[in-house]
């Protein structure tokens, strides 16, 4: 029997996921963290709801603004050198955030701006890492590799960082700021060390621009990665905006308390830690085209589900399943995409997929409270169900063009 290490980096993943790996733990227990420390810190400088819900438009706001000329930096540049260059940043910017915060001199408007210059770097990092897997990584055994990020982003960023996050803004407002430093730091520390050097390709005399349009033209004339994109799209639209008010959904619909309503999100996180055993023993039986038609349905139904139950027990195993399917769903889709883009577009292509998947969340976060407010909580869920049937019945034979076995094809 292999050691839990073995079967965590096996061999086969190479040296350099070693460091990837453990770089990706780290730098996910600090954001996690973040995600409860960061509105702890915005609410206890102002109580206004309007100025509370700003400060996650502002970190999103750099992936509108950003996304598709960091792709372009990105295939420019050295990956690698950009991930440590980012998140050393990152460390910088939290480091003296937390010092202002200690130290009680750290404005809404200082708050406000670090989170700007956060979702700055994250722009870059993000992206870059994922072309960087695909240089670390054998091709063959990126599935393998994609599942180990997606479940320990799932376990450390929604159920291990945020009680930390919480328990260490008890102590000191500061001290999650300075801890997620840290993190970022240690972080950069370890993939300084990876070894892989892609060969950076000659793009002198090129306008931004013209290559910014060669990511989108590419991803639009390939019918499997440009459904890809439209799926992530509709779908975070939906589901930001039938969970846009899920707090109150659960204690108006549902009965919850909100101990038990923390209960609830955590039993979705459970059921992402799932996602990863799920993908490896689905994918070689039934395949990538079948998990992503499947995972339409899943999506479909759960929206359905939500808008007619009152029960708590439905909603709270509906929710499993669906972080069971979250996993798989970002597992596959992120590793076909990978397999099938030219890695010269890597970072262009993939910024142009974030964007959809970051735009449409931030629509649905937009879209979604005025639904509710205007026809009731469980409205959204409805309207979802009706978008995501339709998105389905669009998606379902061009999907038949992805795989996680093959480059794909272009229509």
């Amino acid at each position: 029997m292999r050691s839990l290490g073995a079967y965590l980096v096996p061999a086969e993943l190479g040296p350099d996921f070693r460091r990837i790996f453990p770089a990706a733990i780290i730098s996910n227990l600090g954001d996690g963290a973040l995600s409860a420390a960061g509105p702890l810190l915005v609410a206890s400088i102002t109580n206004e709801p309007a100025a509370v819900g700003a400060a996650a438009f502002v970190q999103q706001l750099p992936w509108l603004l950003f996304a598709l000329f960091s792709g372009v930096l990105v295939d420019r540049l050295d990956r690698r050198l950009m991930i440590v260059a980012a998140d050393t940043f990152r460390a910088i910017v939290l480091a003296a955030l937390g010092l202002a915060v200690l130290l009680d001199t750290a404005p809404l408007w200082a708050v406000y701006l670090a989170l700007f210059l956060l979702g700055t770097a994250e722009t870059l990092a993000d992206n870059a890492s994922g072309a960087l897997l695909v240089s670390a990584v054998p091709k063959l055994h990126l599935g393998k590799a994609n599942a180990r990020l997606f479940a320990s982003g799932t376990v450390l960023q929604q159920l291990g960082g945020p009680p930390l996050g919480a328990l260490l803004f008890a102590a000191g407002a500061g001290i999650p700021l300075v801890f997620d430093a840290v993190t970022f730091a240690a972080a950069a520390a370890l993939i300084a060390r990876v070894a892989v050097r892609p060969p950076l390709p000659d793009h002198s005399g090129a306008a931004v621009l013209h290559e910014v349009r060669e990511g989108v033209r590419w991803l639009w004339h390939h019918s499997g990665v440009r459904t890809l994109a439209l799926s992530i799209l509709v779908m975070n639209i939906t589901f930001c905006a039938a969970f846009a008010t899920w707090v109150l959904f659960a204690r108006e619909q549902l009965g919850l308390s909100e101990t038990q309503f923390g209960l609830l999100v955590s039993v979705g996180a459970v059921g992402g830690v799932l996602g990863m055993p799920t993908y490896h023993f689905l994918e070689p039986r039934v395949g990538s085209v079948t998990l992503l038609r499947a995972g339409l349905v899943i999506e479909t139904t759960v929206h359905l589900i939500l808008a007619l139950t009152r029960n708590p027990w439905v909603a709270g195993a509906t929710m499993a399943v669906f972080g069971v399917h979250a996993v798989v769903w970002g597992i596959v889709s992120t590793t076909a995409r990978q397999l099938a883009t030219p890695d010269a577009l890597m970072g262009r292509v993939n910024s142009v997929y974030l964007l959809a998947s970051v735009g449409g969340a931030a629509i649905g976060s937009a879209l979604g409270g005025v639904l509710a407010q205007q026809y009731g909580l469980a409205a959204p869920f409805a309207i979802a169900f009706v978008a995501m049937v339709a998105m389905t019945a669009v998606a379902w034979r061009p999907l038949r063009n992805v795989s996680v076995r093959r480059v794909g094809t272009t229509d």
